[in-house]
Order: C-alpha cells, then structure tokens, then sequence
C-alpha cells in the first residue's frame, strides 16, 4: 500500500511539475496544476495524516507522538513507519509544488524569461527551499523595477 501511495504522489507531483516547467502558461493549466496536482496531494497528506495520528493506519509506532509536541524524539517516531515517511513526502511535495507555481506565476508578472525559471522551478522540484532562496534572489532587481515603475505612474 505505501509503496503505491508513495508512486501515485510522485507520479501527480512530476506531471505537473512538467506542466509547470515545459507548457504554455495558460489559466486553464495553471488551476489544473493548483488544483488536481497541488490539491489532490493536499488531499492525499490530510487523509493519511489524519488516519495515522488516530491510529486507522500503520499502527506500528506511536501515532501520537507528533501530536503531543513536535521535538526531534516525536517526530523520529513519527517518520519510523512507512506511513509516516510518505505523509511526510507528501508534504514535501505539495508545499513545493506550491512554491514553483508561485514562482512561475510570479516570475511572468515580473517579466522574467521562461529560460531563467525553468532551472529554478527545477532546483524547487529537486531541493524546495534552495531553488526557493535561488528565486528570492533573482527576483529582487525585477521586483525593484516593478516597483519604480508603478509609482512613476
């Protein structure tokens, strides 16, 4: 079971992860990436989540040790079990694909070429908060630019 759960959140997180990097920018494509890729794993994460801290699922470990206080010894207990690893995966992946939809979003309002953010939205796809801090950096004199921009108007 794990082992698939684990392949079907991949599998929905590199569809649109491809969509996001490689298609056109079109609204329909973009709530479907928001929605069936980034709500559907929201959705995925809630359930087993929600499942494993009542003890439904994967009963090996102590279901409540996340819930009594986050501390390196619960969350270790936690993330023991297969189930903990793929709900804990699984936030990875929503949190991150989230994060590249707003960068791609972002980075059209503010002008930047599809050339700059493809390898960005990538390190976001590969290290979330590395290709997160790449984007802060490389957005700043765009953002600056649009700012004074703005006001001159």
């Amino acid at each position: 079971m794990w082992d698939t759960l684990f392949g079907l959140t991949n599998a929905i997180a590199a569809v649109a992860w491809l969509v996001l990097i490689l298609a056109p920018r079109r609204p329909l494509l973009l709530s479907l990436i928001l929605y069936a890729g980034i709500g559907l794993l929201c959705l995925i994460y809630t359930a087993v989540f929600v499942a494993l801290l009542a003890g439904w699922i994967d009963p090996v470990r102590d279901a409540a040790a996340p819930a009594l206080g986050y501390s390196v010894k619960g969350l270790r207990a936690f993330f023991m079990s297969d189930g903990g690893i793929v709900v804990g995966w699984t936030h990875y992946l929503a949190l991150d694909l989230f994060t590249g939809l707003w960068i791609a979003r972002d980075g059209d309002a503010k002008g930047i070429g599809r050339f700059v953010q493809a390898p960005i939205l990538f390190a976001t796809y590969m290290a979330g908060p590395f290709g997160l801090l790449i984007w802060l950096a490389v957005r700043e004199p765009a953002a600056r630019r649009s700012s004074k921009q703005g006001s001159a108007r």
